[in-house]
């Protein structure tokens, strides 16, 4: 489909309400990648006050997640939740690469609101041991790669992952960090703005 058919339908679609994860998560580490030069392009592509907005059932969900891993002394560090179609495009300019960026047609379930980047943080917000950085496209980026990632990052890791498909998210095949919730399915890829209301 060409480009302008596309941003034309996308302009056509409501937004459904998204709900801000921070306010859901109150103790949430937000770290969104993209509004930083820590990222595949290396620079940033979203405002620095973007927000961490998601589906309302999704962030629930998220929420429900969280609990589970605060538990075990845990908080959640948000790397990336909605992304605009715009940002899609770019990424896709800059990585063409299908398993590692989603093409911007038909757009990537972060586009839906329906999918998040998440690692874990300690109690006090500082990091712990993972098996890579956000963005890696290194062979220890994937889920159930055990070459070269220590054993805590692998308990680290595996601790998420088992607190986020309690939750009924759905891990990816090539990235840790990476999840997708139900609610993707039917959900419209949205273009609308991360920065504050």
């Amino acid at each position: 489909m060409h480009p302008i058919v596309w941003a034309a339908l996308l302009a056509a679609v409501p937004a459904p309400p998204l709900a801000d994860v921070a306010r859901a998560i109150p103790d949430a580490v937000v770290d969104l990648r993209y509004a930083t030069a820590e990222n595949v392009i290396g620079r940033p592509v979203y405002p620095r006050d973007a927000r961490c907005l998601l589906l309302p059932a999704v962030a629930g969900r998220l929420a429900r997640g969280s609990n589970r891993l605060r538990a075990d002394g845990l908080r959640l560090r948000l790397w990336d939740c909605y992304r605009p179609a715009a940002v899609q495009r770019e990424l896709w300019r800059v990585m063409p690469r299908r398993g590692w960026v989603a093409p911007p047609v038909p757009g990537s379930v972060h586009n839906r609101a329906a999918a998040v980047d998440v690692a874990l943080a300690a109690a006090n917000g500082g990091a712990v041991a993972l098996p890579t950085g956000f963005d890696s496209f290194e062979p220890r980026a994937k889920p159930h790669a055990s070459r070269g990632v220590p054993a805590e990052a692998r308990r680290n890791r595996d601790r998420l992952r088992a607190a986020m498909e309690a939750e009924g998210f759905r891990p990816s095949k090539m990235e840790w960090w990476h999840f997708e919730a139900p609610e993707a399915h039917g959900a419209p890829v949205l273009d609308v703005p991360l920065g504050p209301t």
